[in-house]
């Protein structure tokens, strides 16, 4: 009987490679990955944007004749074979199912590779996408696709190295039109592998890329939220300038570790240049697995739009058995178990984190999570109209006045004003609200004012006009000069709706005034209210504004009768 084996077309490439990969990044991302796997030191990549030409060179353990046919251009060759999990310095190995490499082919028109090891010469081929459209085209099985000679001017690209691999991308596609900055700021932000060895380095056009790369990002890190007491470069102030407000470190009980971080503006996530922003990222063995995590446990919350991180969970990959990485490499199989545990334990951390970032923001005067009831809508409110008040102040920063338990006096005074103006200017607007409310409805039923009315306005002009005399000023300080605007919530009650006397059960309005003058007159010379005379102001409010209405409805009804 005739033995059959599989006849693999070149248009699996197409599926598997030049389709598969979204991003510019994501392809510079595996030739990274291919260089840590192979034991390199240092990785170059130059970028030469006018000429849309790339080269990314590396000191690796390089290829001799038969790994480069039988493991580089054998798709699908795994390193993990036999359980090998390691490379020789003992990195563990990014590449798992030997189909990476294809992603070479989806961001150039000609990809030149190169490689060498430390006892035999370069070895290499060109693969050209124009010639390999018509092979699939054709329909052409992959024994018969032949690469086009290695050419000396790539070569030479190895020609200081012991051993390394060159590939070079030659007519880039359009996904070039990312910045070299940008480029800079994504390997900085997704590579981490120097994590795992200090002696890995990444240059870009001569730069070596560090932490440094995402200064503008740390200088608006404004709180941080720690992992298990996670620590590296960017969360250290002498190498990117980071000082945030607050640090605050999470125990988990599963073995990750990393931070979760907010800036001061949403805008600050953004990478500069590009319309890529920063997110929480989830890295397993230093490389990024899985973009933004939040989009699985999305929480509909303002802090959302403030909020990066990264989170590192190396017990993800252990080396052998079930892989969960897509076959793009850019995800994680979503409803692995493992994935899940460590996506539930992101998902509490957070919420947490949503109460803690309200409270924090509101501590040093910015505005919270309009959704968080800690505090009422109308306390909440009162409290950002005092902070972007003082803002405004341009208070100094120091004081001159010192306390040996807090060298920043003015600011401490500032903090204590904040709650108590959160606690008192609703009263005040209670206050407004209720009097011209009487005020306008006088106007409105044209009611005239009792002699005893009068009198009082005449006076309390006197008054005034004595007052500026005194302040030697010559303009009017009311916008309007009408009597009934000198008139106080007792004379505008009983103007409105006088109790017959003080025994009648009947809710008028000049009871209510009399009870809330007296607390009126504290709000109106600023104090501070108690919780009593606080809790009695708003139930005066409501009883006004309850009579008011009743009054109008009456008034309405006797229109419409008319």
């Amino acid at each position: 009987m005739k033995n059959f084996n599989f006849n693999i077309s070149l248009s699996v490439l197409n599926h598997l490679g030049r389709n598969l990969y979204r991003n510019f990044i994501t392809v510079i991302g595996e030739a990274i990955s291919n260089s840590w796997d192979a034991d390199a030191s240092t990785v170059w990549i130059e970028i030469d944007r006018e000429n849309r030409f790339m080269s990314i060179v590396d000191d690796g353990v390089g290829m001799n004749e038969n790994d480069f046919q039988d493991k580089f251009l054998k798709i699908g060759y795994s390193k993990r074979k036999n359980n090998i999990i390691k490379s020789r310095k003992g990195r563990p190995f990014i590449g798992r199912k030997g189909i990476g490499k294809l992603a070479l082919l989806s961001c150039a028109k000609k990809i030149h590779i190169a490689t060498k090891t430390i006892s035999t010469e370069p070895v290499g081929g060109v693969i050209d996408n124009s010639e390999l459209d018509k092979a699939i085209i054709d329909d052409l099985n992959s024994q018969d696709y032949q690469l086009q000679p290695i050419s000396a001017q790539i070569v030479d690209k190895l020609f200081e190295l012991k051993s390394g691999t060159a590939i070079c991308f030659e007519d880039i596609t359009d996904d070039i039109i990312n910045t070299i900055d940008y480029i800079k700021k994504a390997i900085a932000l997704y590579f981490k592998f120097s994590l795992l060895d200090g002696d890995f380095k990444i240059y870009v056009n001569k730069e070596q890329i560090g932490v440094n790369q995402l200064n503008d990002l740390a200088q608006h890190t404004q709180f941080i939220w720690t992992i298990n007491c996670f620590t590296e470069p960017f969360l250290e102030k002498e190498v990117t300038g980071i000082n945030p407000k607050e640090v605050i470190n999470v125990t988990s009980f599963l073995p990750i570790k990393g931070y979760i971080a907010t800036v001061e503006k949403p805008a600050n996530i953004k990478i500069r240049g590009t319309n890529e922003k920063v997110t929480l990222d989830l890295f397993v063995n230093g490389r990024l697995r899985e973009k933004d995590l939040l989009r699985h446990i999305p929480t509909a919350r303002i802090v959302e739009s403030y909020t990066f991180g990264q989170i590192y969970a190396d017990g993800l990959d252990k080396g052998t058995g079930k892989d969960i990485f897509t076959s793009s490499r850019e995800g994680i199989i979503s409803n692995d178990p493992e994935f899940q545990k460590v996506i539930l334990e992101v998902e509490n951390i957070f919420r947490n984190i949503i109460d803690q970032w309200d409270d924090l923001r509101r501590k040093y005067g910015e505005p919270g999570d309009p959704d968080n009831k800690s505090i009422s809508p109308r306390a909440r409110k009162a409290e950002e109209l005092f902070n972007q008040t003082i803002n405004e102040m341009e208070l100094p920063k120091h004081s001159k006045v010192k306390k040996a338990q807090d060298d920043n006096t003015v600011e401490h005074w500032v903090r204590e004003l904040a709650i108590e103006a959160q606690f008192n200017i609703p009263s005040y607007t209670e206050c407004f609200i209720s009097e011209n409310l009487l005020r306008k409805y006088i106007v409105y039923t044209q009611l005239p004012l009792s002699e005893e009315a009068l009198k009082e306005a005449n006076r309390l002009k006197a008054r005034e006009h004595e007052s500026k005399e005194a302040a030697n000023i010559s303009y009017s300080v009311r916008q309007s000069d009408d009597n009934i605007f000198y008139l106080d919530m007792n004379y505008l009650a009983n103007l409105i709706d006088k109790v017959p006397n003080s025994s009648s059960k009947i809710a008028g309005l000049s009871r209510s005034a009399t009870i809330y003058k007296p607390l009126r007159d504290s709000v109106g010379h600023t104090s501070l209210l108690t919780d009593n005379a606080k809790a009695q102001l708003t139930l005066e409010y409501n009883n006004i504004q309850a009579r008011l209405v009743r009054l109008l409805t009456s008034l309405q009804e006797t229109k419409t009768e008319k």
